[in-house]
Order: C-alpha cells, then sequence, then structure tokens
C-alpha cells in the first residue's frame, strides 16, 4: 500500500507540475498583451516606473494564471521531490515561446524551437539525475537549517547583490541589459523558494493541530515571502515590457533555476548524498538546457526555417581542372537571392573584389 500511495503522490506531483508550467508559461503572455495595450493608449509604461497595468484587465488574468501556476506549483512539491517538480518549470519556457510567436507575433526561428527542444531534454534528464532534498518534518528542523553558517553568508550575500543591482545597476542599464531585471527577480527567488517550503511545513503542522502558527518564524516566513514575490513581480514586469517576451522567459528560467539549485544545495545540503553519476548528469542536463537558451537568445534575428535549409551555395560551372588550388573561371549562386556573381580569377597577384555593386582591383 505504501508503494501504491507513493506512486499514486509521484503521479499527482507530476501532473501539477506540468499544470504549473501551463499556467505560468500563459500568464507571460497575458501579461504582455496587457502591457501592449497600455502602451498603445500612451500610459506610463512599467519600465519607465509606471503602475497603470494594475488598472488593466488582461494584467490581473496574467497575474492570477501566474498564482494559479504557482499555487500548482507550491502542492506539486507537497507530493513529489523537488528534484521532478524544479526542472519542469522549463515547460513554461515552450509554453510561452509557442504562444508568444501565435498570439503575440513574436517570430520563433528554427534556432528557437531547437533551443525549446534541448530544454526539454535537459529539464528530463534534470529529472532523472537531480539531487534530492534532506527530509525536513518539522519547523524546528527549518530552523536549524535557516542559521547555518553556509546558509546565512548565502542569503546575504543574495540581498546584498539585489539591493547593489535595484539602487545601482538598474537605473542605469535596466533599460538596455536584459539581464538586470532577470537577474533580480533570480536571486530573490531562490529566498522565496526556502519560504514557500517552510510555510509548507506550517500548513501541515498546522493541519495536524500542532500550535505551529504561535511561532515567530511561521510570520517571518510569511512576510519575506509577500516581500520577496512583490520584488520579482514588480521587476518581471519591468523586463517584459522593455524586452521581448520569447528571451524574457527562458533567460529567466536559466537563472532562477540556477539560484534555487544553489540555494537548495546549500541549505539542504542535497549534494552530499548524490554519487558522481547524478552529479555528472545533473550538470549536463542543466548544460543542455543552457545551449537551449543561448539558441533561443543569440540567434533570434536571424531568418531560417526549414525550407530555407535546401537552400545552399552550389557551383553551377565547372570549369577545367583545378590547377595550383585557382579554377579559371566560377560562378555561384547566393543563398536566398537569385542573383549570380561571375569571380575572374587572374595572375596570383590580382585580387578582384565585388561588394555592394562596386569592383575594386589591387595590383
Amino acid at each position: 500500500m505504501g508503494q501504491d500511495r507513493g506512486k499514486y503522490d509521484f503521479y499527482i506531483g507530476l501532473g501539477l507540475a506540468i499544470s504549473s508550467s501551463a499556467f505560468i508559461g500563459g500568464s507571460f503572455i497575458l501579461k504582455k498583451k496587457g502591457l501592449l495595450r497600455l502602451a498603445r493608449k500612451g500610459s506610463m509604461r512599467a519600465g519607465q516606473g509606471g503602475h497603470a497595468y494594475l488598472k488593466e484587465w488582461l494584467w490581473w488574468a496574467g497575474l492570477l494564471s501566474m498564482g494559479a501556476g504557482e499555487a500548482a506549483n507550491f502542492a506539486a512539491y507537497a507530493f513529489a521531490p523537488a528534484t521532478l517538480v524544479t526542472p519542469l518549470g522549463a515547460l513554461s519556457v515552450l509554453v510561452s515561446s509557442v504562444l508568444s510567436s501565435h498570439f503575440l507575433s513574436e517570430r520563433l526561428n528554427l534556432h528557437g524551437k531547437l533551443g525549446c527542444l534541448l530544454s526539454i531534454l535537459g529539464s528530463t534528464t534534470m529529472v532523472i539525475h537531480a539531487p534530492k532534498e534532506e527530509e525536513i518534518n518539522s519547523l524546528d528542523d527549518m530552523a536549524k537549517k535557516l542559521v547555518d553558517p553556509g546558509f546565512v553568508v548565502f542569503a546575504t550575500f543574495v540581498v546584498i547583490v539585489a539591493l547593489i543591482l535595484i539602487f545601482i545597476v538598474g537605473p542605469r542599464h535596466g533599460q538596455t541589459n536584459i539581464l538586470v531585471y532577470i537577474t533580480i527577480c533570480s536571486v530573490i527567488g531562490a529566498l522565496s523558494v526556502s519560504c514557500v517550503k517552510g510555510l509548507g511545513i506550517v500548513i501541515k503542522e498546522v493541519i495536524a493541530g500542532k500550535p505551529t502558527i504561535r511561532k515567530p518564524l511561521a510570520w517571518l516566513l510569511l512576510v519575506s515571502l509577500i516581500a520577496c514575490v512583490s520584488t520579482q513581480i514588480n521587476y518581471l514586469n519591468k523586463a517584459l515590457d522593455i524586452f521581448n517576451t520569447s528571451l524574457v522567459t527562458p533567460i529567466y528560467y536559466v537563472f532562477f533555476t540556477t539560484s534555487v539549485l544553489s540555494c537548495s544545495a546549500i541549505l539542504f545540503k542535497e549534494w552530499e548524498h548524490m554519487g558522481p553519476d547524478d552529479i555528472i548528469g545533473t550538470l549536463a542536463g542543466f548544460v543542455t538546457i543552457i545551449v537551449g537558451i543561448f539558441l533561443l537568445h543569440a540567434f533570434k534575428d536571424v531568418s531560417i526555417n526549414l525550407a530555407s535549409l535546401a537552400v545552399s551555395i552550389r557551383k553551377e560551372e565547372r570549369g577545367p581542372p583545378v590547377a595550383n588550388g585557382l579554377a579559371p573561371h566560377a560562378s555561384y549562386e547566393l543563398l536566398d537571392s537569385n542573383t549570380t556573381v561571375d569571380m575572374e580569377v587572374g595572375p596570383p597577384f590580382e585580387s578582384v573584389s565585388r561588394r555592394n555593386g562596386t569592383t575594386t582591383a589591387a595590383l
């Protein structure tokens, strides 16, 4: 019976994690649609410090969708291990990218589609090999973890980095660098996940009839969670308003997942219980996700699809056998062009260059 219950819990957690990704991926589209409507009306944009989005129902629909996704994600942690739930957040990248290409007219080229696929494959690898957290059965156990010197140093570092980005780097480079606002959301997200886990323990103990709610730590976790989530929402809105949704979502996933896994490793010391194969598999899966994100970001302006792959540079005329590596006459067809360029190869010391319709010769 215990094994059967464990299987049911696993599949329940898996279903909740997948539904969470669907809700969160869709929330990005709804929020972006709302922000675009405000921009067309001439309202002050969120990226410039405006808060007119609070009056836009589409933005609220996106917020509710994200809330539903986060609630499903929170519930998933109660049924399935974090090693399953956290990597499945990559599904929100796929959902957001596909929906943005249909509803926001944001082009997703072949590189972007391959990037989404690699993100899914990397997430699957991490599901198989990712570390498992230590069991925490009470709020007292959580309190001991929170005062561990390693976590205290980590939390202090995160707060300092976030404050520097918010008050120094953000005002100067937030409008031009996509990583500024996303980094703020990500590092704060590591603390918010820790608060969620602690509150999950509080809820379980309250349901069991224990007076956990009277402990100061329970309220400290609640206040910290509200502060962290509010900060994430504010700067995520700014990032969505300024930059392309299909870029914000995957980059945010990589940074957020890195922060959460680092925080979990320090707080729960889960890497100490992993074998070499699991460590290599986890790192390989995460690197695969990063490669996928790179394809999404680095080649976003390259117009390429499956049809264009069939077009290649081909040699139309083949002259006499090549002597000394030089062909006397050759004609090539440019990629995606009906224009042919004839190149006459003269003496070894003569070079002919044709660029933008002009011809130059150097002896």
